[in-house]
């Protein structure tokens, strides 16, 4: 099958060639891909920068967002069936959806919203699941509760102000003047425009932080909270304790049950996909560099072509 992967870290292009078929276990669904989310993680992961904790093997296909259909299911697989069309996060350690094929495990797929394109359910996985584990699972946000999320025009942020706005959140966020009235549209109640104010200067007694940069701005996190409330963050928990603030690492871990529950909000209209571009699966290299490029409003996905099942070696 046709893939782009790496054979070592660094900030190499990906090598686009021939890989083997996926091995298919007796739990897993055998997935075309159609569409795949490129994400900065991604571009983390190239780079070498979880490799402590997530110990790859090359040659090594990215991606990390996938929607397609099943083509094929493991012995012990009840949920799904061969022509299913499907969306999913794979887990850590079976990344690859930047290629025609993936095997997944059945308890990280969900059905594909119906009234959503392959591209577009393609932008929701990793997005979408980081939201949900952040503000549902970890913060447990609630109506009236004010919530800050950061870059607000970014992936993870078009999808976690809509989710606190369904939740019946106050939202704030930070984005640019040309965004802001955009933002808005998403649900966002107090747009900060990052160029002209620092955030640290306007809120205050915040419930909620989702936040996934470090250094000062950190700082900033932490002050806008209200004591022992959540900071959700990629930050430093000492710091955070030395505000008296409850800190959360948030390692965001695949799950179909919980896709599943944003397809619900999905069809009926709470949480629309946000997608930027689309490329062209032979432009990955090209997709890859514009989310790099951190301009992105919203997702960023690859169309990948069609081709037949490939034969599993038995």
């Amino acid at each position: 099958m046709k893939a782009f992967s790496i054979d070592r870290y660094g900030k190499h292009p990906l090598r686009a060639g021939e890989a083997p078929a996926p091995e298919l276990r007796e739990d897993d669904v055998l997935v075309q891909v159609h569409a795949a989310g490129v994400n900065l993680l991604d571009s983390k992961i190239r780079a070498g920068e979880f490799k402590r904790f997530l110990p790859y093997r090359f040659p090594l296909v990215l991606g990390h967002d996938a929607a397609g259909v099943v083509v094929r299911v493991g012995a012990r697989v009840q949920r799904f069936k061969v022509g299913d069309e499907v969306y999913a996060r794979p887990d850590d350690g079976r990344i690859g959806t930047f290629a025609e094929f993936i095997a997944i495990r059945e308890t990280s797929v969900a059905r594909k919203p119906k009234r959503l394109t392959m591209e577009e359910a393609a932008s929701l996985p990793l997005v979408g699941l980081t939201a949900w584990q952040a503000l549902i699972e970890i913060a447990r946000l609630k109506k009236g509760q004010r919530v800050f999320i950061q870059a607000g025009s970014g992936g993870v942020g078009t999808l976690a102000i809509q989710l606190a706005r369904h939740v019946g959140a106050f939202v704030a966020t930070t984005t640019s003047a040309a965004n802001a009235p955009w933002v808005q549209a998403l649900g966002a109640d107090l747009v900060i425009d990052y160029t002209r104010e620092k955030f640290g200067d306007v809120l205050k007694d915040y419930d909620v932080v989702l936040h996934s940069q470090g250094g000062d701005v950190l700082e900033q996190s932490l002050q806008v909270l209200k004591p022992v409330m959540s900071a959700l963050s990629f930050g430093i928990r000492r710091k955070a304790a030395r505000k008296q603030v409850n800190y959360s690492f948030l390692f965001m871990q695949a799950s179909g049950t919980q896709l599943g529950e944003l397809t619900s909000l999905i069809d009926s209209g709470a949480i629309r996909p946000v997608v930027d571009r689309v490329f062209a699966f032979d432009a990955t290299n090209d997709a890859m560099a514009y989310v790099e490029g951190g301009r992105a409003k919203g997702k960023v996905v690859i169309s990948v072509l069609g081709a037949p099942p490939p034969t599993t070696p038995s």
